[in-house]
């Protein structure tokens, strides 16, 4: 019976593998909390799009909290939006940013902004 010396061995020790372990499971936690901010993101982009349709700035900041209530948008209101019109087209757009905790006085802030599509 021939033994394998240690240095031709490959693989990872179990410390390595708790290592490794530890790091994707605080990983998996934290994209499990930017998800739903990205969600999110996308549910105002498609409000302030369909908030275009109004005609008067009061109109369409209506039409926005209505898509919000529906969308279950807690971010941002339709005060929080501006108005513009270019040509003869409104333009809506938007900023915010929303704060994870990570640990202690630690936080992941992501910002976001966008504006209505055409």
């Amino acid at each position: 019976m021939k033994l394998q010396s240690r240095s031709r061995q490959r693989g990872l020790s179990f410390l390595g593998l708790l290592v490794v372990g530890s790091v994707l499971a605080m990983a998996g936690v934290v994209v499990a909390q930017i998800v739903p901010t990205a969600i999110e993101y996308q549910a105002v982009l498609k409000a302030a799009t369909k908030a275009t349709q109004g005609t008067s700035v009061a109109e369409v900041r209506n039409i926005f909290d209505k898509a919000a209530v529906i969308d279950n948008i807690k971010s941002i209101t339709g005060r929080d939006i501006e108005i513009s019109k270019e040509g003869d087209k409104i333009v809506v757009s938007f900023a915010y940013q929303r704060e994870i905790h990570l640990a202690g006085p630690g936080y992941l802030t992501l910002k976001y902004a966008g504006r209505s599509k055409e």
